[in-house]
């Protein structure tokens, strides 16, 4: 009995001290902790280049692609909505006169299948949103600058207000397609613009105007209109 209890005592004895002989169990590899980073103290993320740098052209804002607004089309804004957008850009404009010339430009470009957006923003862009002061006067009812070229050339007047907007429309349709338009021709231009040659808004510049800019400021007024009412 007294042989077994010694026995059982050098067993335990052993487990805490083990023999010299006794080879000792290997810890697993673990592979090697990234170093940090100097600045930052954060151990950065490996990321592998898809270009390379030197064949990559750097891109800026002007090279990203301008939407393209066909010339063809329905307006998204009600007359109501380009009115109060049109007096809160110019405060002084006759409430009466605004509410009849949103409604000419809704009317004449359905009638003709143009988006009227477009054609108000215009408008807005040749008269300053009505404050006119250029060559074209109030009086003459030219909402468009037609035929205003320099001193001496204001422009082509029109006996009233639904037939000066009804001009704008059919020399926006001459650029925009080669359909006919619908209503009584009244445009003493659109014989001088060639069919179609220009279905979107972009084309505008340098054909409708000299200025190369002249589709980017019709786009900002556009642009402008859309965060006004909400629109996308």
């Amino acid at each position: 009995m007294r042989v077994l209890v010694f026995i059982l005592l050098l067993c335990s004895v052993t487990e805490l001290y083990a023999w010299p002989w006794r080879k000792k169990k290997q810890a697993p590899v673990l592979p090697p902790t990234p170093e940090k980073s100097d600045e930052t103290g954060e151990i950065p993320d490996v990321v592998e280049p898809v270009f390379p740098g030197e064949d990559f052209p750097e891109i800026t804002i002007h090279d990203l692609p301008k939407p393209v607004r066909p010339i063809l089309g329905k307006g998204r804004i009600r007359a109501e909505l380009l009115r109060s957008f049109l007096l809160s850009v110019n405060s002084r404009a006759d409430r009466e006169f605004t509410a009849t010339l949103v409604n000419l430009y809704v009317a004449e470009a359905e009638a003709e299948g143009i988006d009227h957006d477009i054609a108000f923003a215009q408008m807005c862009l040749e008269t300053g949103f009505l404050r006119f002061g250029g060559l074209v006067s109030p009086d003459m009812n030219n909402f468009c600058g037609l035929g205003s070229i320099g001193p001496g050339e204001p422009g082509e007047r029109f006996s009233s207000v639904e037939l000066g907007v009804r001009a704008h429309i059919q020399h926006l349709k001459a650029y925009a397609t080669e359909q006919p338009i619908v209503r009584e021709l009244v445009d003493p231009r659109y014989r001088f613009v060639r069919r179609g040659s220009s279905p979107v808004l972009q084309g505008l510049a340098g054909t409708w105007a000299a200025d190369k800019d002249y589709a980017d400021k019709i786009e900002a007024i556009l642009a402008r209109l859309y965060r006004f009412t909400g629109e996308r």
